[in-house]
């Protein structure tokens, strides 16, 4: 326990303990921007590498954590933000990378960040959700490394979120959705009936890539 919070990931297990008892695959969070991001990477770089050469799964929570990540808009939800950290994540080995669906686009260029291109927004991506989300694929090597995007926190409209969040995810070439906390911060019904949504909208076969 750390008060006051700090956006750190510590290893207090190892991928050998997790592979004999039986795991099939390990998990990470690499928070990207923080200040420990760099012996984070350094970290799970090699805890993947390692897990790879016994057969195991790797996922990496590829979140974004810096206060100057937020200028006229929340840009922790950017595309060309998440983007990068997705490819950072695929480069590190992550066969899952796990990410917050884009609300927006354009970090690099408010936090004065960095270097991109112009085309980025004008021919690699539009506004659309669909697109925004597009790009995070993109750059989890077109696709080779599997996104799930995160369901994100409990409301009273968890059920239209989830639809909505799955179909974009779907539509964009992803592979998935978590959705813990609107599940399981709710009666054992509706949290049943909410993964059973999910699930549908990657079962149905009208749901096609955009």
């Amino acid at each position: 326990m750390t008060y006051p919070n700090k956006y750190d990931q510590v290893l207090f297990a190892s991928v050998d303990q997790a592979f004999d008892m039986g795991a099939l695959a390990v998990g990470a969070t690499i928070y990207y921007g923080s200040d420990e991001s760099t012996r984070q990477i350094q970290e799970i770089s090699e805890a993947f590498e390692h897990a790879h050469s016994l057969g195991m799964v790797t996922v990496l929570w590829a979140y974004l954590r810096n206060n100057a990540f937020k200028s006229d808009k929340d840009y922790h939800v950017a595309a060309d933000l998440t983007g990068q950290a997705n490819h950072l994540a695929a480069t590190i080995q992550a066969d899952i990378v796990k990410q917050k669906q884009p609300e927006n686009n354009g970090g690099f260029n408010a936090i004065k960040f960095a270097k991109t291109h112009a085309k980025v927004y004008s021919d690699l991506t539009t506004d659309h959700p669909i697109d925004l989300t597009r790009y995070q694929v993109m750059n989890c090597f077109m696709g080779r490394a599997g996104l799930i995007n995160s369901g994100g926190a409990s409301g009273k409209d968890d059920f239209a979120q989830a639809a909505k969040t799955a179909v974009i995810n779907k539509r964009a070439g992803g592979m998935g959705l978590i959705s813990g906390r609107k599940a399981f911060q709710r009666p054992m019904a509706e949290g049943v009936k909410i993964l059973n949504l999910i699930q549908d909208v990657y079962a149905d076969t009208t749901i096609t890539i955009a």
